[in-house]
């Protein structure tokens, strides 16, 4: 397509008429590949004649074209763009990067860090020397605009990857820095000044962002630079030319010139500026810092703060900067000394004051109470905010330098209440109270632990924050609440106190002010945890839910959804009457948020969190109702749509918290319909495709649909689940790029068809053996070696004739259990065993091992039989220790249960054991049974941690886990029973068996017969109890 011709169809984009719009796309698309193409699109973007409209949509689809096609992400995908075009556009754009209008150069410069991220420096060496060149000519913006680009490839390089940025600010830091003290020294500069001195401190920051390049090391050098940097900071933003709009203001250029300066400085002193650096050199330069110019930048950046005193304008992010390095300086003795001489008025005239509700809250308040929520609760604004770094500097002020200055701090703060409790209505200070309330919540911690505030915070609480529930000023009742709950857990020694806040926050949900709702629903979480009789909450426990879904229609807030989780946590089964309902709310939450985000198309969007939030809910809401199956179908048709959706690459985002929800229904239901079996599909293409990090939480769900729907799993043809489980299985297990840790779930799935699917699968054992013999003879770690033998072990245990007659015809089975016996074998120093730690593995390897026993004479050697039989042993009384170790455990932590009440701390086991995944004592052994069945544990199960060389003793890290169909077996009746046949059968054989053995192991062998009767007497009488307990009374 000729030039003229590409004009005409651009223009055509740009049409009111669909038709015409969609034909020109077409027309677009169809030619895009063609030589030319792209230095044709080019020429339009920088010919100043041609229409600018059009010019843009050429840019528009230039860059998309770059992006996609430069580099093309498969290295082996073939090349879409010629050579000669690649090289044409690279000697071109350099030149008209700086030359075309700002809304086009935007569009270039993202074409200019593909082609750079791609090309530099192997294929395009030449590119520095262009811009070094032009650093010395009239093209100084445009080698500046480059050199930001190529520095910014740089910036998070670790060390290795960094070594390009040696030459280039060897190359061309001498100029940069020569331009920077040309500017620097012009009197009254225009505006474009401060463009080239932005881009300076832009290039100088990517180059020093994680490390100082070598050649600024040098303190001639480095002092050069510093003296323009401390000039810039010192130096008087000019008054001409300031916008008055104060959104145009922060993004004026002489004020980015103040904030990349204050960021830079900032960089330097937090990451480079800490004597107490390992690194020599870096010590040295920290040294010389620190003497040199940290006391230098404390002064400037107290000057500049003082616009603050006087109202003059300061940017929000400049001075929250500015107070990181202030925060930063306190814990250094030095900088300390410097600062204390101003340190009150900092404190009282500056700090405090940005702590206050100001003209700004509350025009946003009334204006757009969304927004001053979304502000209030974005992490993402705390980064920039003067009050965040406000509420930084005071406690850390007092958590250093508290000796000095907590008393003087709560003097002042107390001298506010009393003023504003002395004041007449129409003249309270209002403000000075919200951020007086501020810092008492800020400091929640310090007082908590200090003497003598920690005795007195309840009547604080009561004089100075609660009767702020009745104040007439919306932001006083918000500022009431959110300290409230930070205070919620402290001991009230009139539990009136904390019954009257509670209701004073609850009646806060109904406030007409939104900020106060949010607030309230946020405090009254704490409250939750807080509360130690529910009784308080049970009687509006309906009512607040309510008014909690009112506040999720009108905001999207992760906030909001904690508070609810904090419920369903707290009141467990008893939210079993509101769970369709809670369900169908939080799917509709789900929604809605899911829209906001898409549209929004920010990962970090409040959208996506609350998204998020409404999935983890609904994972609490079905683990609290988990003994009520019925629930499960009623809340099915609500969840499935969600789940169905985003088990697709439309979920990758929430694609965890999917899964637990899939798990939980598969798990739960009474049984699983054929609705949820239509979601497998979905699963195994995502772990095809894009989702192999989520294999672990994918192997929940598949277990449960295999071990509770095992007749539909075995019949279904259409489709086939058992082949399109091979297919996975298969597929991931032969993958070269995969790490050990990668397919560890699948050697867990075989071994879920082997054990669920007994005398059903014959025609699959050789074809799982295979792979699991391939995959094991080029495995490292012993962990994946470890499954990849249990999948053996459970392969003898479903059938040990087939199984061995498979491992003699693939000529194998002498190289397998020699493997198999060196793993049994090893031990650690501690003596415990190295390999196969769990219960689970041992069970399953004594499992195994007992099933060869039972194998007639001429399919196991007199010799062979002996091995087998003294390694059962060992291991079955490994296998016994283990167990009675964990029940001593359990016993001890059942003692440890306050009368049977959990506590809100039970989950932070000390051992940082998660065994026991939060029993309750109270509930005995139905919790237990249900409890170590519950999905949660099933997935963190699954998640074995890989410690070869790990020589600690907390081997049971991820027990006792998953359930199975081996639950019911008894290892060592199973062992006694089989011997017994043994016997039965070839009376001969068994005695030559007993003969080869020495005292030790038949003083072991007749131990594991006496536990194996008194298991067998333990279980007889379970079953009795449990059919006692199961009839109707």
């Amino acid at each position: 397509m000729d030039l003229p011709s590409l004009v005409v169809v651009l223009q055509a984009a740009l049409s009111p008429h669909p038709a015409e719009r969609k034909a020109a796309e077409q027309s677009l698309n169809q030619f895009q590949y063609t030589p030319q193409h792209l230095v044709r699109l080019l020429q339009i973007i920088v010919d100043g004649s041609c229409d600018m409209a059009v010019r843009q949509v050429a840019s528009i689809h230039f860059k998309n074209f770059i992006a996609k096609n430069w580099a093309p992400l498969d290295p082996n995908e073939q090349q879409k763009i010629l050579q000669s075009d690649k090289d044409m556009v690279r000697a071109n754009i350099l030149v008209f990067v700086a030359q075309v209008p700002p809304l086009l150069r935007v569009q270039l410069g993202e074409c200019l860090k593909t082609i750079i991220h791609a090309d530099y420096p192997e294929q395009w060496p030449r590119l520095l020397d262009w811009v070094k060149h032009n650093l010395q000519d009239q093209q100084v913006y445009g080698a500046l605009f480059v050199l930001r680009i190529l520095a910014r490839k740089y910036e998070f390089k670790s060390e290795e990857e960094r070594t390009p940025v040696h030459r280039i600010v060897e190359e061309t830091f001498p100029h940069l820095l020569n331009i920077f003290n040309r500017l620097v020294q012009i009197d009254k500069p225009a505006l474009e000044i401060a463009d080239l001195i932005k881009l300076i401190c832009k290039i100088f920051w990517s180059s020093i962002y994680l490390e100082i390049p070598r050649q600024l090391l040098d303190p001639n050098v480095f002092n050069a630079w510093m003296m323009l940097f401390l000039n810039v900071l010192e130096r008087p933003v000019p008054l001409e030319g300031q916008p008055t709009d104060p959104e145009l203001k922060k993004s004026w250029g002489w004020w980015k010139v103040k904030k990349w300066t204050v960021h830079i400085l900032n960089r330097l002193y937090t990451r480079f500026g800490d004597l107490k650096l390992r690194n020599p050199e870096n010590r040295a330069f920290a040294q010389m810092f620190q003497k040199n110019y940290a006391g230098k930048i404390l002064e400037c950046h107290l000057n500049l703060l003082g616009a603050i005193r006087v109202g003059s304008y300061l940017p929000d992010r400049v001075t929250n900067l500015i107070l990181q390095y202030l925060s930063t300086s306190i814990s250094k003795n030095s900088m300390y000394t410097l600062l204390q001489p101003q340190l009150d008025v900092l404190l009282f005239d500056i700090v405090f004051p940005l702590m206050c509700f100001n003209d700004d809250d509350q025009k946003l308040w009334e204006e757009d109470p969304h927004e001053y929520v979304r502000k209030g609760y974005d992490i993402i604004e705390d980064l920039y905010s003067p009050r965040t770094a406000a509420m930084d500097f005071v406690s850390e002020l007092v958590r250093k330098r508290g000796k000095d200055n907590l008393q003087k701090f709560i003097q002042f703060i107390v001298e506010i209440f009393k003023r504003y409790d002395q004041a007449p209505v129409e003249y309270k200070p209002y403000r000075q109270k919200d951020g007086a309330l501020l810092a008492v919540g800020a400091l929640c911690d310090k007082l908590k632990q200090t003497d003598p505030y920690k005795s007195e915070l309840e009547h604080m609480l009561m004089q100075h924050v609660f009767p702020e529930f009745r104040s007439p000023v919306g932001h006083l009742r918000a500022k009431a609440a959110w300290v409230a709950g930070q205070y919620a857990h402290i001991n009230f020694s009139d539990p009136n106190n904390f019954r009257q806040a509670l209701l004073s926050v609850v009646s806060g949900l109904r406030d007409p002010e939104l900020p106060v709702r949010v607030d309230s629903v946020f405090a009254l979480r704490s409250f939750v945890e807080a509360c130690r009789d529910l009784n308080e909450i049970r009687p509006i426990l309906p009512q607040l839910l309510d008014e909690i879904f009112k506040l999720m229609n009108e905001v999207e807030n992760e906030d909001l959804v904690f508070t609810l989780e904090t419920i369903v946590d707290k009141f467990g089964e008893e939210m079993a009457p509101y769970a369709l309902g809670l369900c169908q709310n939080l799917a509709t939450a789900f929604w809605r948020c899911m829209n906001t985000a898409e549209a929004d198309d920010e990962a970090d969007d409040p959208g996506a969190l609350a998204a998020v939030g409404c999935l983890r809910a609904i994972s609490t809401i079905l683990e609290s109702v988990s003994r009520l199956p019925h629930l499960f179908v009623q809340v099915e048709p609500t969840l499935l749509p969600i789940m169905l959706r985003m088990l697709t690459t439309d979920g990758q985002e929430v694609f965890e918290e999917v899964l637990e929800i899939v798990s939980y229904m598969t798990f739960f239901s009474p049984t699983i319909s054929l609705d949820m079996w239509s979601l497998w599909p979905l699963m195994i293409e995502a772990l095809a495709d894009w989702a192999i990090d989520f294999f672990p939480n994918i192997l929940v769900p598949l277990d449960n649909y295999i071990s509770r729907g095992t007749a539909h799993f075995l019949t279904c043809k259409e489709p086939d689940y058992q082949q399109s489980l091979w297919n996975m299985i298969s597929s991931i297990m032969a993958d070269q790029n995969l790490e050990d840790n990668d397919i560890e779930p699948a050697p867990k799935l075989i071994e879920v068809v082997f054990q669920n699917c007994r005398g059903q699968v014959d025609h699959w054992v050789e074809p799982y053996l295979r792979i699991t013999l391939d995959r094991l003879r080029r495995t490292e770690k012993s962990r994946l070696k470890c499954l990849l033998v249990q999948v053996v072990a459970n392969s003898i245990y479903y059938n040990a004739v087939l199984t061995l007659s498979i491992l003699n015809k693939l000529g194998v089975t002498m190289e397998v259990f020699n493997l198999w016996f060196q793993l049994l074998e090893q031990v650690k120093k501690s003596g415990l065993r190295a390999k196969f730690k769990r219960e689970h593995d041992k069970k399953v390897c004594c499992l195994g091992l007992t099933s060869l026993l039972a194998l007639p004479g001429d399919q196991l050697a007199g010799e062979a039989l002996g091995r087998v039989f003294r390694v059962t042993l060992d291991l079955l009384v490994a296998y016994k220790d283990q167990v009675a170790e964990a029940a001593k455990e359990e016993e001890a932590e059942d003692d440890d249960d306050m009368d049977g009440f959990q506590t809100d701390d039970d989950d932070d086991d000390a051992d940082g054991s998660d065994k026991e995944m939060g029993v309750d004592a109270e509930d005995g052994d139905e919790a237990d049974s249900i409890r170590l069945q519950k999905l949660a544990a099933q997935a963190k199960a699954f998640c074995a941690n890989d410690d070869d060389d790990d020589d600690s003793d907390d081997d049971f890290s991820d027990d006792e886990e998953l359930q199975s169909p081996i639950d019911d077996v008894d290892p060592f009746v199973f062992f006694v029973d089989t011997v017994k046949a043994l016997q039965a059968s070839d009376p001969m054989r068994f005695q030559n068996l007993t003969q080869t053995l020495d005292f030790h192991y038949q003083a072991l062998a007749s131990g594991v017969a006496q536990h194996a009767e008194q298991r067998r007497a333990e279980i007889e009488k379970e079953k009795i109890e449990k059919a006692s307990a199961a009839a109707p009374s």
